[in-house]
């Protein structure tokens, strides 16, 4: 197995899978962008809207990571998904790590067959509680490893 492949990072069980086997896997650098709202007892705070990331291999980027969520390579493999398994980040200043199930594969590049990515090593990207102004947005930086999964 490549060593970009390769993890010594034990999984938590809420975010492991079996009977698959990691195809690739790209480190990400980007934000997680949140905006202000009010929750249903009127009080400000900042709620999740979209991550915006770079896709990296080598130093190289490789494709990116934006709303869906959703994840496109450069050539052309595009994968969108859903949170069916979190475990908590290292710090709190780091968002969850994530087990995501595949919806929607289109795909005749690298990312074709994949079932399920997983977002590992995270660093920040979690905002503060509190916002002061309705409608603001926020962009927090963050860095994670994902890893993209195919079925045996």
């Amino acid at each position: 197995m490549p060593s970009s492949l390769r993890s010594h990072t034990r999984r938590p069980d809420a975010i492991a899978t079996s009977g698959q086997v990691s195809i690739a896997r790209f480190h990400a650098e980007g934000a997680q962008v949140y905006e202000c709202k009010a929750d249903a007892t009127g009080k400000l705070g900042w709620r999740f809207r979209e991550p915006i990331a770079s896709l990296l291999a080598d130093g190289q980027t490789v494709g990116r990571h934006y709303v869906g969520p959703s994840w496109e390579l450069n050539d052309g493999s595009l994968v969108v998904a859903k949170v069916a398994g979190t475990a908590p980040g290292a710090t709190l200043a780091d968002i969850p790590w994530l087990r995501l199930d595949v919806t929607y594969d289109h795909s005749d590049g690298r990312l074709e067959r994949v079932a399920t990515v997983q977002r590992i090593n995270t660093k920040g990207g979690v905002a503060p509680p509190a916002c002061a102004t309705a409608g603001s947005f926020l962009s927090v930086p963050y860095s994670a490893e994902y890893v993209f999964l195919r079925r045996q």
